[in-house]
This record gives structure tokens, C-alpha cells and sequence, in this order.
């Protein structure tokens, strides 16, 4: 009975809560518009309303959620991780780090490139997962991405069997080059807007939620932009299971291939999708975990005060 006032009081219990409602508001948000991004990254035709007409038509709604568990399931470690060794890094790359004062736009900058190397770690199997996922019942698709896989763990156990440990790490490697610079762009662009639109917030913690949802949003679109040919390059690669007979050798095989054969346009196909849906869950991610840590401080301070009295 004692472990959740104790777990709620400490540094991580706190990040921990808020970074996992943030992170499933901004799944719950944004999903259906991911998986039209996705679906688009691996299609060489295709508007995403087209797309979206033909998913409906074919799958009916559900299928704009479908591989939505793999990432639900890992959001509050996920996020907590994030945010807390985001906390970590920006102090200790930080210019300024005594004191109350905030950390330096250094110190947030590289503490976000660190924090977004250490997440690939998890994410990139998570990701892999639920792209074979969202892509199921595409037209064109080749048997081994057929509709019978039934969820994530079917899905991961599948990967396993027919690929090995390897292929559930399958895009590493190119995970890390895309979220270790977007993360520095995302959390540098979050602060930097939210110290601009309200002046002494970053110190004081007292932003408005427009400001919350703006700055968020904003930072969210910056980091999506910086790494979006990255990203494209992903989704093929982890879409592409072991036997197929098209499958890249490589991020430069796969990159010199998909240019050759659909133009440099490629490299932004879907970008509309993504910067819309961008906006919308980072939005969503930066008011949740603001707005719970808030409450979780509050109940907190009156716990204390309460405890006070008492004695």
C-alpha cells in the first residue's frame, strides 16, 4: 500500500506516469495518420486519402489501429526512459547546471541526441513489429506479410522463427542515425518555442497549455522534417522480411534503389501525412506529460502539507 505514494514522490515514479500518459495521448491521437504514412513510404503510388479510401474500403476502420498494441505496450517504459534520461543528460551537458536555473540549449541539444540514441534500443524492434503489422492486407504484398498474423506477439514470434534474433533488430542501425539528431532538433525546438512564447516558463514550469500544445507540436514537425528521408529508408527495410527476393542489402542499397527507381521524390513521399500527424501528437505527448506531472505534483505538495498538519 506504501509503494505508490513512495513510487509517485521519486524523480523517476514521477516520469515515469507522466512520460507514459503523454505517450498514449499521442498514440491514441496520431496512430490512424501513421499508418497512412507508413503505407504511403511503401507504396510508389498513392495519395494518402486514396490510400486511406482504399484501406477502409478493403479492412473497414479497425485497420487504421492495427499494430496500435506493440506500441501502447511499450509507451510508459518507453516514455519514462525518455524523459527521465533526457532529464539526466541535458544537466549533465548542461553549461548552467547549478542552481534552479534550467539546462542550456547545449545541454538540451545533446542531452536529446544521447536520449535518442539509448531509445533506438527499444523502439526499433517495437517499430519493426508494427509496421509488418500496418502493412498487412496492402495490395501486392507477398505471402510472407499476409493477413493471418493475428497481433504483435504472433508477429514477433514469427520474425524469430524465420529470421532469428537478428531480424527482430532489423533497421537498427538506421533507427539510431534517424532518432539520435531528431531527437536534439526536437527537444532543442520544444524549449526554445516554449521560452518564447511564454517568457520565464522554462524555470518556472507555469506555461499555458496553448503554449504546451504549440510548443510541442512545433518541435514535433522540426524533428520529423530534419530526419524524414531517414525514416522512408526505415519503413522499407524493416518492411522487407528475410525471404523476400527484393529485399535491401543495405541503407545505401536502399537508398540508391528506391531513388533510381521512383526519383528523389521518394525521399519525402508521405511528408504531408507525417508533419499533420507530427503536429497533432507531440501536441498531445508534451500536454499530457506536462499537465500529469503537474497534478502529480500538486497531490504531492498536498500529501506533504496534509502530513504536516497532522503532526
Amino acid at each position: 500500500m506504501e509503494f505508490w505514494p513512495e513510487f509517485l514522490a521519486s524523480s523517476w515514479g514521477k516520469e515515469f506516469v507522466a512520460g507514459g500518459l503523454g505517450g498514449t495521448a499521442g498514440i491514441v491521437a496520431g496512430y490512424p495518420l501513421d499508418t497512412l504514412r507508413i503505407r504511403q513510404q511503401n507504396s510508389k503510388t498513392g495519395s494518402a486519402f486514396s490510400i486511406l479510401r482504399r484501406v477502409v474500403a478493403s479492412n473497414g476502420l479497425c485497420a487504421l489501429y492495427r499494430g496500435m498494441a506493440a506500441p501502447l505496450a511499450s509507451v510508459s517504459f518507453q516514455n519514462a526512459m525518455a524523459f527521465q534520461t533526457y532529464a539526466i543528460l541535458s544537466r549533465a551537458f548542461s553549461t548552467n547546471s547549478t542552481g534552479g536555473e534550467p539546462p542550456s540549449y547545449k545541454g538540451v541539444a545533446l542531452g536529446g541526441i544521447g536520449t535518442g540514441a539509448i531509445q533506438s534500443l527499444l523502439l526499433s524492434p517495437v517499430e519493426l513489429i508494427k509496421i509488418r503489422l500496418q502493412l498487412q492486407g496492402k495490395p501486392n504484398e507477398n505471402k510472407n506479410q499476409s493477413g493471418s498474423d493475428k497481433g504483435p506477439i504472433h508477429v514477433a514470434r514469427k520474425i524469430i522463427r524465420t529470421e532469428g534474433w537478428r531480424g527482430i533488430y532489423r533497421g537498427l542501425t538506421i533507427t539510431v542515425l534517424r532518432d539520435a539528431p531528431a531527437h536534439g532538433v526536437y527537444f532543442w525546438t520544444y524549449e526554445y518555442i516554449r521560452e518564447q512564447l511564454h517568457p520565464g516558463c522554462r524555470k518556472s514550469g507555469k506555461e499555458t497549455f496553448r503554449t504546451m500544445l504549440v510548443a510541442g507540436g512545433l518541435a514535433g514537425v522540426a524533428s520529423w522534417i530534419f530526419c524524414y528521408p531517414l525514416d522512408v529508408m526505415k519503413t522499407r527495410i524493416q518492411a522487407q522480411p528475410e525471404s523476400s527476393p527484393t529485399k535491401y542489402k543495405g541503407i545505401a542499397d536502399c537508398f540508391m534503389r528506391s531513388v533510381k527507381e521512383e526519383g528523389y521524390s521518394v525521399l519525402w513521399r508521405g511528408l504531408g501525412t507525417a508533419v499533420a500527424r507530427a503536429f497533432l501528437v507531440n501536441g498531445a505527448v508534451f500536454t499530457g506529460y506536462e499537465t500529469a506531472l503537474r497534478f502529480i505534483l500538486h497531490n504531492n505538495n498536498h500529501a506533504a502539507s496534509q502530513t504536516e498538519k497532522t503532526i
